[in-house]
């Protein structure tokens, strides 16, 4: 067996982690992790993945070349501070070797720029803005030769991965990604703004069969749909299927594309702060909160799912009144 490419740190092995894994595995790198503190789910992700499993963010800044963050939102800033400060002890990387960390998280322009900023210049630390476009990696077919399909990942800023000497091109090529700007921000924009067309209509599909189903007209309203805005409706159906496991990260998504449009565009938060407050309200609220990709119990029907959503707010008004 060849040796591999180059090793790359990958946190964490969510689902969109896991299949980039395995995506860069199948191109000849190795991909290692920090497990300490993790669950039995995330080890045996880890382990379907081939992904080498270390005890620390020590270990991992210093046998990787390059780390790619890929977590919940909410916990971007402290990811990549815990790199700062596993990089930031006495055995520091030589200036001529430098650790790329490349934020692929959906957050604002605003937030990754503190994220940058975070990284001091004598670390040796070359940072990436970056976004993930699209669902996780993964093979067209069941055979390992075939084709994969992968989503788009943009970057930004003023390196790029392709400049890594040796196997950056191969590493970009693998990732599918596109440097669309020497601006950090760039990247980050792009997703928000590409996320407020997508999870922002999940996040009406959702308020739209949820108050149907109240109304006794959910098949009604499926039937006109499919009937006048077929493609609309099929948007929506993946959609509201698919965000139950997910809805607890996309609360800090909505918060983080409500910064975007107000800071950057100049309109009011208003839109996606209400989006927040639906996905908070399936992820606290109703039983699709304790859903788990690959596990999916509820939910994997429109009609559950509004069904499930209409129950968990009338407990919520209960509990309430």
């Amino acid at each position: 067996m060849s040796s591999p490419i180059a090793k790359i740190g990958l946190i964490s092995i969510g689902d969109m982690g896991v299949g980039i894994a395995k995506l860069l595995v199948a191109n000849g790198f190795s991909v290692a992790t920090n497990i300490k503190g993790r669950s039995n789910d995330t080890l045996n992700r880890a382990k379907s993945a081939q992904v080498e499993l270390l005890n620390s963010d020590k270990a991992l800044t210093q046998q990787c070349s390059v780390i790619l963050s890929v977590v919940p939102p909410r916990d971007a800033v402290a990811t990549a501070q815990r790199i700062v400060d596993a990089v930031s002890g006495p055995l520091r990387r030589a200036e001529d070797n430098p650790l790329y960390f490349a934020d692929l998280n959906a957050v604002a322009p605003s937030s990754v720029k503190r994220v940058a900023a975070l990284f001091d210049q004598r670390l040796s630390v070359r940072f990436i803005d970056g976004s993930i476009l699209g669902s996780p990696p993964a093979l067209k077919s069941g055979d390992s030769s075939a084709e994969w399909r992968v989503p788009r990942i943009p970057t930004s800023g003023p390196h790029q991965l392709s400049e890594i000497p040796g196997f950056g091109a191969k590493l970009a090529a693998t990732l599918n990604t596109r440097h669309i700007s020497p601006e950090i921000g760039a990247a980050s924009g792009l997703k928000m703004c590409f996320a407020s067309f997508s999870k922002g209509f999940t996040s009406l599909a959702i308020q739209a069969f949820t108050t149907a189903h109240r109304l006794g007209v959910l098949s009604d309203l499926q039937g006109e749909l499919q009937e006048v805005l077929p493609w609309h409706y099929e948007l929506a159906e993946k959609g509201v299927i698919g965000m139950a496991p997910k809805a607890y990260r996309w609360v800090t998504e909505m918060e983080e594309i409500a910064h975007t449009l107000s800071e950057e565009g100049g309109f009011a938060p208003d839109s996606f702060l209400g989006a927040a407050k639906v996905y908070r309200t399936v992820a606290d609220d109703t039983v699709l909160g304790q859903e788990k990709i690959g596990k999916r119990k509820r939910g994997t029907t429109v009609e559950d799912v509004a069904a499930a959503v209409a129950e968990g707010l009338q407990t919520k008004r209960k509990k309430d009144d």
